[in-house]
């Protein structure tokens, strides 16, 4: 097993903000104490790991492939600007230049981005998905014949970018107004869904084919004296007031939501490491809402590190399990 050199491919909140972006646009990408605890984290890995370059975004990663640079191994967190298919672009440019890279293909990265794309393919491999409709125009509203309560989002967000206190919704009235408000703010379609009242979940996974494995099954639930209806971007952001998260102690329920999740990771063809979020229904099964297949990765605040930490691995072995994955399937290490 030799030394890997790595390089980092991400998207920094900073760089963004400087360029005239709002911090709304820029809500999924990473911080620069993100950044620092990764880098910080795979130089941990002692022997496994022999240099980590700072790349910087997908831009700066295609000027220095072009100039003929190369590395054993691209980290890649980088989330892209723009489009349905935005987490497609690194990989679609490291496979372009034949550069070894973690985590999913573009496939896979532009399907999952898709929420009711992702959640056709895991219905048609007979999972369970929350019923839902999509709703492309204001005025397609009144053509959805879910009834309420409902939950709305962005088709195509991550880090619960467009969740707020408003996205369940109780009537049919609501439903046309928060149709509205998404679509004019985020201009894509809105993903509307069955409200499911039961747990909420999510799961981490790491590895590759039958290899693969889930890392814990962590419960998502308001703190005391705060309501929960979803895991909101206000809720994130204030996640050590806010929110409750445990190990899910009923082996059962546990059980069953690593079936799900493993079997979603696999139905979307992840690779690497993902994490699942799911949520029950009124009769407690685990339904399958979205899969990150770029997981975040901040080691204090982003929900994989805290399901791996609560689950006793710590924040180095998580980031030696998805190197590890990634070398070995690449051929890098046997």
């Amino acid at each position: 097993m030799r030394p890997l050199a790595l390089a980092l491919c991400y998207d920094l909140k900073s760089d963004y903000l400087a360029a005239g972006f709002s911090p709304e646009a820029v809500m999924e990408f990473d911080d620069e104490e993100t950044i620092a605890g990764l880098e910080d984290g795979l130089r941990q890995l002692g022997d496994r790991v022999g240099s980590v370059d700072r790349v910087g975004r997908g831009q700066a990663l295609a000027r220095r492939l072009a100039a003929g640079e190369s590395w054993d191994l691209v980290f890649n967190l980088a989330e892209g600007v723009r489009g349905r298919s935005r987490e497609a672009q690194v990989p679609a440019l490291c496979e372009l230049f034949d550069q070894p890279y973690t985590f999913s293909d573009p496939l896979t990265c532009a399907v999952t981005l898709d929420k009711p794309l992702a959640k056709r393919v895991v219905r048609d491999y007979g999972l369970p998905t929350p019923a839902f409709a999509v709703v492309e125009r204001p005025e397609d509203a009144s053509a959805v014949t879910l009834d309420p309560p409902l939950f709305l989002k962005p088709a195509a967000e991550g880090s619960s970018k467009g969740v707020t206190e408003r996205s369940r919704i109780a009537t049919r009235d609501a439903l046309e107004e928060t149709c509205a408000e998404l679509i004019r703010l985020f201009r894509q379609p809105v993903l509307v869904e069955a409200y499911l009242p039961g747990r909420e979940m999510t799961v981490g996974i790491v590895g590759n084919g039958a290899e693969a494995r889930v890392v814990g099954v962590m419960e998502v639930a308001a703190s005391p004296g705060y309501e929960f209806d979803a895991y909101t971007a206000r809720n994130k952001a204030e996640w050590e007031e806010r929110m409750t998260y445990r190990l899910v102690a009923d082996e059962g329920l546990a059980g069953r939501a690593r079936q799900v999740a493993l079997a979603a990771y696999h139905a979307l063809g992840c690779l690497d490491a993902a994490r699942v979020d799911l949520r029950c229904d009124r009769s407690g099964e685990p339904n399958f809402l979205e899969i990150n297949p770029l997981p975040g990765l901040d080691p204090v605040k982003s929900d994989l590190p805290i399901l791996a930490r609560l689950a006793g691995t710590s924040y180095p072995e998580l980031l030696g399990h998805i190197v590890g994955a990634a070398a070995k399937r690449w051929g890098l290490w046997t």
